[in-house]
């Protein structure tokens, strides 16, 4: 009888311990299990270059998703240009690459080198913007090329077409109001804050009203071939560090380097020399980040902050 009861005894205390570890099993640690990582870059590919090749060779060694800032087969963004000097160095990571669309792929009449490249991953030719999730993150890739929708590339001052960009900013509000993650991010070519000789591209602030409105935490971009970071800001570029959205700048994906004009203001970290991609962790509550430089820069960036 007493043998019984010990083996009872033992068997409710496997059972309450089995309970227990399953407990902890479903709800992981935030920075452990729950995260998932996002990696790239914009202004990518060209024959004449190698640095893409470089940059192509950090993300075999990186696991995630990958985005693209715009700008990613220079410099008319043909099929041609696609198939033959970005496809053998980036479109290694094709299958897990989530593409955005910049000004150089428009001088290909609508784009469509680009889209025809990466198909339905582009999202819808002549519009170019799409979301998906990734972990506890929401993510929206953005068209910023507004200028072109329209008119075709042109060097030089060219409007938006406005009612594009208000079809996209409807969907953008209507997107995002459907998706209240706790964590947002977004990326497109056009930096709304630059120091780099590209400047602040002003049609981007309707896009920024949209994502800060809806408390937006960071936004990727392109354009200028530098890396910079940005504190958390507002639309208007007044620091705002309780809601603020943070910028990174990251033309850094092998095509050439750019240079640094005025440092705008709330600018944190610049580098005009490395090629490399951003590589960030998010987490259900929060993100880190770290620029990865090619083999041969010792160039790094790094940090972590909570979601707003």
């Amino acid at each position: 009888m007493r043998k019984i009861r010990l083996l009872l005894a033992s068997m409710t205390l496997a059972a309450l311990l089995a309970s227990t570890t399953a407990v902890l099993t479903a709800e992981p640690s935030v920075g452990q299990t729950s995260a998932v990582t996002l990696v790239g870059a914009g202004d990518i590919a060209s024959c004449d270059s190698t640095g893409d090749t470089a940059t192509a060779k950090l993300l075999g060694s990186i696991s995630g998703t990958v985005f693209t800032a715009g700008d990613n087969a220079y410099k008319e963004g043909t099929r041609y240009q696609f198939n033959n000097c970005y496809d053998p160095t980036w479109g290694r990571v094709k299958a897990r690459t989530k593409p955005s669309v910049g000004n150089h792929e428009y001088r290909t009449s609508g784009a469509s080198g680009y889209f025809n490249y990466f198909g339905a991953a582009a999202g819808e030719p002549g519009k170019g913007y799409y979301s998906y999730n990734r972990g506890a993150w929401h993510i929206v890739a953005l068209n910023s090329e507004c200028k072109y929708w329209a008119t075709g590339f042109k060097d030089g001052p060219s409007r938006c077409s406005s009612q594009k960009q208000a079809d996209m900013i409807a969907w953008l509000k209507a997107d995002l109001a459907a998706n209240p993650t706790a964590c947002t991010l977004a990326y497109f070519h056009q930096p709304r804050f630059s120091s780099g000789y590209g400047g602040n591209a002003l049609e981007t602030r309707p896009i920024w009203n949209a994502l800060y409105a809806a408390h937006a935490d960071v936004v990727l971009s392109g354009h200028d071939h530098i890396y910079e970071r940005f504190a958390r800001q507002s639309p208007s570029g007044a620091l705002d560090t309780s809601r603020g959205i943070r910028q990174f700048t990251v033309g850094t994906g092998g095509v050439n380097h750019g240079g640094i004009g005025t440092i705008k203001a709330n600018s944190q970290v610049r580098n005009t020399t490395a090629y490399g991609v951003l590589k960030l962790r998010l987490h259900s509550t929060s993100y880190s980040w770290r620029f990865v430089p090619v083999a041969g820069k010792t160039f790094t960036d790094s940090g972590s902050n909570f979601c707003r």
